[in-house]
């Protein structure tokens, strides 16, 4: 990546929709690129305009199949769909691997889609640090639509609803003993709850099992939901269900409008971008003062990680 930007020049592409220029600003604000501060504030400014749609849930249950029939309903509504896929990735080299999701990837030359891998690079839940400066991006390109495909890792996978708007959960038929265990953590989260696969034997037992389990999860004591998550049955092979989902989700995004509840979460989710703004600055300028001769101290147990941490962080 050069070293020299024009911010500005940069900023007034992307707002002219090139994909190009967004690509590039991706990358900068991704990879915390000197100029990627300056970049950050202006796209900040379209924070809250497109409606971010987690889709979270266990592996293999058909996520990218049913983000892209999402995608191409959304196009044939001339909708603009922004798509973010957060991959695990190694802890040491920090690349993302699935870059294979070919469902996705068939509107990649779609001038009205904008598609992207991220690395979570070693975080938990499925996320990454910088997947709030890539919303951001994307908000500013024009998106109508977020879509948000985090790793698959189940229950661990809930930090999901600090980002979204929406939150889809997705599941198959054959899950259904997994299904009935899940009484807190990644049920709790979602809005929608979508039976993927239906055309496999259980639709039906899945899609009460999810009922119970919901039942299960709000349970009393809880403040009750003003939306009341529906499940549905999609077939993503074949598209069906689709457009009975893509209407809940637009019913969802009213129902945030309307009832206040999208200003809330807006806010909770400014209050998690600014957690790891401060969460990644603070290691690493911590770290940057690590040197040869503190390790050295530890080895020979002169010092300890605790005592080490408190004078890095300047704690007393």
């Amino acid at each position: 990546m050069p070293s020299k930007v024009n911010p500005q020049d940069l900023i007034r592409r992307v707002k002219k929709g090139e994909h190009a220029a967004a690509s590039r600003a991706l990358s900068i604000v991704v990879n915390d690129d000197p100029s990627s501060e300056a970049l950050a504030k202006e796209f900040f400014k379209s924070s809250g305009s497109a409606q971010k749609i987690g889709v979270s849930g266990p592996p293999g249950v058909g996520k990218s199949t049913l983000t892209g029939r999402l995608i191409g309903y959304y196009r044939a509504k001339r909708l603009k769909v922004g798509v973010l896929m957060v991959d695990p990735s190694s802890s040491i080299s920090g690349g993302a691997f699935l870059g294979d999701r070919l469902r996705i990837m068939e509107h990649a030359t779609d001038k009205g889609v904008f598609i992207r891998s991220l690395a979570s690079r070693g975080m938990i839940g499925g996320l990454t640090y910088a997947i709030f400066g890539a919303i951001h991006v994307l908000e500013t390109l024009g998106c109508d639509k977020i879509l948000i495909e985090t790793v698959g890792t189940g229950q661990d996978e809930v930090e999901i609803a600090s980002v979204a708007d929406t939150v889809l959960y997705v599941t198959t038929p054959s899950m259904g003993d997994e299904i009935q265990a899940m009484k807190a953590g990644a049920m709790e989260i979602g809005d929608i709850f979508v039976v993927n696969k239906a055309d496999l034997a259980g639709q039906d037992k899945a899609i009460a099992d999810l009922k119970a389990a919901l039942g299960l999860g709000h349970s009393a004591g809880q403040a009750v939901k003003a939306w009341e998550p529906p499940v549905l049955a999609t077939s993503a092979k074949d598209g069906k269900g689709v457009p009975e989902l893509a209407k809940e989700l637009d019913g969802h995004w009213a129902h945030l409008a309307k009832s206040g509840e999208g200003r809330a979460r807006l806010k909770r989710q400014h209050a998690t971008e600014l957690q790891f703004w401060i969460q990644r600055r603070v290691i690493k300028s911590a770290l940057e003062r690590v040197t040869d001769k503190i390790l050295e101290d530890m080895v020979s147990r002169k010092t300890d990680p605790a005592s080490i941490g408190r004078r890095l962080l300047g704690a007393r």
